[in-house]
């Protein structure tokens, strides 16, 4: 059901678009008629509009992935540095949170791990709604950020970097093997405001699967039981997002594929001093803004990347089936 929703909601998408152009082109051709030049630009604007929904449903196409539909986690990890990179990662959180709740997504924090002065070592949350994987999975690697420090008292431009890491949530129809004896369960009292509960037991549950070193927490729930069910869950998703990704690998046949998530592979810089600019690195995309990307301002770098990382699979299948 979930599937048909999904396409039905694409196929009306295209069929009200094609109805939408269809009556602003005749608009256009009834002001030309009245020599009304106002009502003639507004109408083109609202046609550049639609070229900009049309843009962004072809880049929607190529979301055909496996997981693709499903929804989502997110994992933030500070880097070396202390509290100029707990900080980062904490922007990194929020610039996701914004660019989620501006395309209407649910955002769930799973598990976070506060820093000594400011920002977080960690965090994890979901993200629910339609192709949030397809989307973010293009964010998972290494981000950089380049500014003049806050909490430099002699105001020096420092470098920080933070790692991401996006994963799937494995739905019913995924089944994935998991033995009681590969996993090491920890209980800890759970961080942050919680009332009079939360912060007085070990609800939080932290779960390690020994044979490839996957650890998830959660301590959303007040319940130990509940948190360690959604943190099998979560379990489960990295290890079928690790199985996907050597799938990727594999058919691609380039190194790299190979190393395109992880720490180390550095996939953006964020520049606030000396001048402004983000770049991506992979697709070379710039956006002479930052404010505006950290406020969720995403979607050219999830579509230039999203096309180059279709295309350069596509292109690998061809060759091979030659």
């Amino acid at each position: 059901m979930r599937e048909r929703t999904t396409l039905a909601n694409q196929i009306e998408g295209v069929e009200q678009l094609e109805v939408d152009v269809q009556n602003t082109l005749e608009l256009v051709e009834l002001a030309e008629m009245e020599q009304d030049q106002g009502m003639v630009e507004d109408a083109i604007a609202t046609l550049r509009e639609f070229a900009q929904q049309v843009h962004k449903r072809e880049i929607e196409s190529l979301l055909s992935g496996e997981a693709d539909a499903n929804d989502c986690y997110i994992e933030v990890n500070a880097g070396a540095g202390g509290t100029e990179a707990q900080d980062w990662a904490e922007m990194l959180l929020r610039m996701y949170t914004r660019w989620a709740e501006q395309h209407g997504y649910k955002v769930t924090l799973m598990e976070s791990s506060e820093g000594e002065q400011a920002g977080i070592k960690s965090a994890t949350m979901q993200i629910t709604g339609p192709n949030a994987y397809g989307w973010l999975k293009t964010e998972a690697g290494v981000h950089r950020l380049v500014r003049i420090s806050p909490f430099d008292a002699a105001a020096r431009r420092q470098t920080s970097f933070a790692s991401v890491w996006v994963y799937p949530v494995v739905d019913d129809s995924i089944e994935i093997e998991v033995l009681d004896s590969d996993l090491r369960v920890d209980t800890f009292r759970a961080s942050g405001a919680g009332g009079q509960h939360v912060n007085k037991t070990d609800s939080a549950i932290r779960i390690t699967h020994i044979p490839t070193g996957i650890v998830v927490a959660c301590q959303t729930d007040r319940s130990q039981h509940r948190n360690r069910a959604t943190a099998m869950e979560m379990l489960k998703a990295r290890m079928y997002e690790a199985e996907l990704q050597r799938r990727e690998a594999a058919a691609a046949q380039t190194e790299a594929a190979k190393t395109d998530i992880g720490w180390g592979h550095q996939i953006r810089s964020y520049v606030l001093a000396p001048y402004q600019l983000v770049k991506d690195l992979r697709t070379g995309v710039e956006k002479g803004n930052p404010d505006a990307v950290l406020d969720g301002a995403l979607d050219d770098f999830m579509s230039a990347s999203l096309a180059q990382r279709v295309g350069a699979t596509r292109s690998e299948a061809s060759a091979s089936a030659q």
